[in-house]
């Protein structure tokens, strides 16, 4: 770690770094330091935890990611430990927190650093970008916390502090604004010795007190500077370019049920729920009624061929981009015993084993739904 202060060129850069920075940094440090939270993976010597607890965080809060971290942990303790599970019990475990390419790419990365030498992560922001599923905002993030590298990062939480500090009047949501937002970032990063804190104060801060609602100004340790507090702004900031609400799909799913167990499929590729089992069906044909495409899809998925079909209910899952309309229908099966055709295995799957398997959440519903009828 580098020294400030006394002669030469580091305390001179240091300080025209300081004279440069945008905002406050040693005073956020300072509050810092006094109001972080407790967190599993901040008493954790390890940037393979960093790693997975920054990959968790990735669209989920904090409170829900714990619990689900100090499970993993403890299943797959280090680099090596996760890249030999299988791809299955990683998608098992990583249930509830959704967004299951996150897992995928844990994983595939996972392989990759455990075959270089000593299974070490990347040290640099630029290297871990390079793995799946890290981007400019987890790289950072590893890189400065664990490699004290001296890089911003630039999530939602950093991102609403500064649109409010300054008043700037970008979407943040897309790319170009925050990476010009970490260049302005950029002058306090290079006049400090706690690049990893900082990340982590500016973090916290946005989370606890520049919230997106209700901000406690009072507390906030940038207050004194802040633009739109000025202003009575706050809650104009960020700003956020009206969007299309997003496109609803419909899909069938299929309860099947022979000899207290459930049909299920698993979905192939590295597609949004590849890996995931669900019901039978699938996608439904523009003007199709759920039963003639669950007469269309079931049979030529799993070789059975359906008899009476009854509608349950309809579902419906937000994703990222779309919204799913799950309708769900439940049937008997009058020929076929459930084959493995395109699109992966077929399986029947008792009640107590559905606990083991990754199910995608909206099946999972389903089966709920369809165990209590």
């Amino acid at each position: 770690m580098m020294t400030v202060g006394g002669a030469g060129k580091t305390g001179k850069k240091l300080a025209s770094a300081r004279a440069k920075a945008m905002f406050a940094h040693e005073t956020l440090l300072a509050w810092f330091r006094v109001h972080r939270r407790e967190m599993p993976w901040r008493g954790h010597p390890s940037p393979y935890a960093v790693w997975v607890s920054e990959i968790m965080l990735q669209q989920t809060q904090v409170e829900t990611v714990k619990p689900f971290f100090d499970r993993f942990m403890a299943k797959h303790p280090t680099v090596r430990h996760l890249a030999e599970a299988e791809l299955e019990a990683v998608l098992a475990l990583w249930q509830g927190l959704g967004y299951y390419t996150r897992a995928r790419n844990l994983h595939r990365a996972a392989k990759d650093v455990a075959a270089r030498p000593e299974a070490a992560l990347p040290r640099t922001a630029a290297a871990l970008a390079a793995l799946p599923g890290v981007g400019d905002y987890t790289a950072a993030a590893i890189a400065s916390i664990c490699f004290e590298e001296r890089v911003p990062v630039v999530d939602g939480n950093v991102a609403r502090v500064f649109a409010r500090h300054d008043r700037l009047g970008d979407d943040f949501r897309a790319q170009p604004p925050r990476r010009a937002l970490a260049k302005r970032l950029q002058p306090a990063f290079d006049a400090t010795e706690s690049p990893g804190d900082l990340n982590q104060a500016m973090m916290e801060l946005g989370a606890l007190v520049c919230r997106p609602r209700n901000p406690d100004c009072a507390a906030c340790p940038l207050a004194a500077d802040c633009g739109a507090r000025k202003r009575g702004e706050q809650a104009a900031y960020p700003r956020r370019t009206p969007k299309a609400p997003p496109p609803v799909r419909h899909a069938v799913a299929v309860l099947l049920r022979r000899g207290g167990r459930w049909l299920l499929v698993r979905r192939e590729g590295e597609g949004l729920l590849g890996g995931l089992w669900e019901l039978p069906g699938g996608a439904m044909e523009e003007g199709e009624s759920p039963m003639a495409a669950a007469r269309r899809l079931v049979p030529a998925r799993t070789g059975v061929v359906l008899g009476a079909v009854e509608e349950a209910r309809e579902i419906r899952h937000g994703f990222s981009h779309f919204t799913l309309v799950l309708h769900v229908l439940a049937a008997s099966a009058v020929a076929g015993r459930g084959r493995a055709s395109r699109g992966g295995p077929v399986r029947w799957v008792a009640d107590a084993d559905l606990a083991a398997l990754p199910v995608a959440t909206a099946h999972r519903r389903a089966l709920e739904l369809g165990s209590r009828a």
